[in-house]
């Protein structure tokens, strides 16, 4: 069975959260809207904290940036997509760090499971950085 999770990271693309496991027809946007959303919302209201997302979650909402969607895009349109590619590359650094840890390959448990073995790996991962 193919599950995901949603993952947010620090600036420097550093693991702080996971959402719970959801199955793998599980829209992201649809996920995002269950587990994340409602608290990014609140963080972009009161700080103007910006969350940077893929095409994938195109309407999510206030503070959150993604590209524009399409072919043949307007220069500026162009630009701002490969300046949201780019600083979004650092964030996709998370998977990286998730990936290093033997916990997390091969699982062969239960799918539900992930997501309490993926939120133990941040906990540990943040201690072994030591700047919690």
């Amino acid at each position: 069975m193919r599950t995901h999770r949603q993952i947010l990271c620090d600036p420097t693309g550093f693991p702080v959260w996971s959402s719970p496991v959801e199955p793998g027809r599980t829209h992201d946007l649809a996920a995002a809207r269950r587990h994340v959303l409602p608290a990014l919302y609140a963080i972009a209201a009161i700080a103007g904290l910006l969350t940077l997302t893929d095409k994938g979650y195109k309407g999510a909402g206030i503070g959150i940036l993604n590209p524009t969607k399409g072919r043949n895009l307007a220069p500026d349109n162009l630009t701002r997509n490969a300046l949201l590619t780019s600083l979004r590359a650092l964030g996709e650094r998370v998977n990286a760090i998730l990936k290093t840890w033997r916990a997390l390959t091969r699982i062969r448990l239960d799918p539900a499971r992930i997501g309490d073995i993926v939120a133990s790996v941040i906990v540990l991962a943040t201690l072994e950085r030591g700047n919690y």
